[in-house]
């Protein structure tokens, strides 16, 4: 039996050790719409999100996600029902130990998909069962234009 071939997530030019600024999505499990719900968006009102309680541990989470990783901050972010987008910045400069003493910097490659599996297994103990899809996609934010435009689409 012949497997389909996955495509690479990964850019092949992209030194992933560099610092940055990524946008990372994650998916809910079976893309369950769980973790907030879409009001407004009548003629006089723009849409709006209203967390359910799902979203508000997310909420919750990704916010103390910058004190669990003084390296990486999230700079932007909006849960949706089913995913959350996440705007986040790695520093390597920043880079502690749990005590406060410097070592050596993680390969960004590293950072993420820590972080990543950090934040869903921190959401999934308090929800008491698994709410996220096995994997998630990045995009390496590529200038100020790009940084903008995510901008824009996580602010609309």
């Amino acid at each position: 039996m012949e497997f389909p071939k996955r495509k690479p997530n990964r850019l092949a030019s992209y030194d992933y050790d560099r610092e940055g600024v990524y946008f990372i999505t994650i998916c809910t499990q079976d893309r369950k719409c769980i973790l907030s719900r879409i009001v407004g968006g009548g003629v006089l009102d723009a849409p709006a999100t209203h967390l359910r309680s799902y979203g508000a541990v997310v909420d919750r989470r990704i916010r103390e996600m910058n004190q669990v990783y003084s390296n990486v901050q999230t700079v932007k972010y909006v849960i949706m029902p089913n995913h959350v987008h996440l705007l986040i910045c790695i520093d390597q400069q920043e880079h502690y130990g749990a005590a406060g003493t410097s070592r050596t910097p993680s390969p960004t490659n590293e950072i993420i998909p820590r972080y990543v599996s950090t934040f869903k297994r921190l959401c999934n103990r308090e929800v008491g069962m698994n709410i996220w899809q096995r994997s998630y996609h990045d995009h390496i934010i590529r200038g100020k234009a790009d940084f903008e435009m995510i901008w824009n689409y996580i602010d609309t």
